[in-house]
């Protein structure tokens, strides 16, 4: 197995960044979610009830700024974009602690898993992509982990997924047989949940191996 993808994602709901390496540490993948919307009354607003936020596109530049569709993520103009979606009082909030992630740092998605969901794997969301997986291996991951050079990732089980998938990453169009599927074919979940036990450097390329809990539990110790 191969680390196939390697995604950002500098502002939590809006469409990321490919990238062909990245530095993982305790809370993930440096500068991910690192920017999120709230509305006027302080809630944290995703694309879940504001859809639209996936049409726009965060990257980092090269000073480690979140920057959407060209400008800082700090700039009148972004937050007159996010206002626009969202509503009056709408703003841009920057966020690295722990809190910023729905469920854990680190989102691991497969190829094999991808093919059996038969969509864009961007419709996942996921961090980093394994390639060379066999069907729906990943799903008897949890409780395991992954070494990728010096990094070790622990899996700790199934992403429950939701509306999100339904939207196309490029035209924004609704299908919602895509969750339906999900559902009815993978019990309402795909993709894994992990976290990070010893973070380091990864890239595209890098051979990734699947160890049992026991060898997780030595690492971590």
């Amino acid at each position: 197995m191969k680390v196939a993808q390697i995604w950002r994602y500098p502002v939590k709901s809006m469409a990321g960044e490919q990238q062909d390496h990245a530095r993982i540490g305790f809370l993930g993948i440096e500068g991910d979610r690192v920017v999120h919307v709230e509305n006027e009354d302080g809630h944290v607003i995703t694309s879940r009830t504001h859809p639209r936020l996936l049409g726009h596109h965060a990257r980092l530049n090269e000073s480690g700024e979140p920057v959407v569709d060209g400008a800082l993520w700090n700039d009148p103009k972004t937050r007159r974009v996010v206002m626009d979606i969202v509503g009056p009082g709408a703003k841009l909030i920057r966020d690295e602690s722990i809190d910023r992630f729905d469920v854990l740092p680190l989102l691991v998605a497969t190829d094999g898993a991808i093919a059996a969901f038969g969509h864009d794997g961007r419709r996942l969301r996921p961090n980093l992509v394994i390639g060379g997986v066999e069907g729906l291996a990943e799903r008897s991951w949890p409780g395991q982990c992954l070494h990728i050079g010096d990094v070790v990732i622990g899996i700790q089980d199934l992403r429950g997924r939701c509306i999100m998938t339904t939207f196309d990453p490029d035209t924004l169009k609704q299908d919602r047989q895509v969750l339906r599927d999900i559902a009815r074919k993978f019990d309402g979940t795909l993709a894994l949940n992990c976290f990070v036990i010893r973070g380091g450097d990864i890239r595209v390329g890098d051979t990734v191996e699947l160890a049992r809990r026991r060898e997780c539990e030595a690492v971590s110790a």
